[in-house]
């Protein structure tokens, strides 16, 4: 069995951190430690590293280094990718005022990723979110894609 590729979102990343919420920084750390046993083939974006160097110090400096420890693969900026967000902003999917959130999940889409983990619940792990997008990318000629949150994808306990 191939060892499922996962794309994580900035929001993975905040939570490994958020001791005001032990249930998704567990999570979080799970999803991570888990990573680190080669369950998952890791992947994020320079989407993510953007909006992960906008945090403040000493968290962004602690959020980068979990790209390095882990070997996180970024993917780069993809023209198609953002024609893909687009769709999903233009039918209704994401808000536009969120369509970051919509790039996430159509660069996962166009580099054939097997799901998004995501702590997203407004835009990203949302029922119509889900099926939305995937009738979209079938229509664009792309797979449906899993959308988790990370207490979703750990292995129970």
């Amino acid at each position: 069995m191939r060892t499922p590729r996962v794309y994580l979102e900035t929001s993975v990343f905040n939570f490994v951190f958020a001791d005001n919420d032990p249930e998704k920084q567990h999570g979080a750390l799970k999803l991570f430690e888990e990573i680190g046993q080669t369950l998952y083939k890791p992947y994020s974006s320079d989407y993510v590293l953007h909006e992960l160097s906008a945090a403040q110090e000493p968290k962004r400096g602690n959020m980068l280094r979990l790209l390095e420890k882990y070997s996180l693969n970024i993917l780069p900026t993809n023209p198609e990718a953002e024609r893909l967000a687009e769709v999903y902003v233009s039918e209704g999917i994401i808000p536009a005022k969120f369509s970051t959130d919509a790039v996430h999940i159509a660069c996962a889409t166009v580099n054939d990723l097997d799901f998004i983990v995501s702590y997203n619940f407004r835009h990203i792990v949302k029922r119509k979110t889900i099926i939305m997008t995937g009738a979209v990318n079938l229509r664009e000629g792309y797979k449906q894609i899993g959308i988790f949150s990370p207490l979703e994808v750990i292995e129970n306990e």
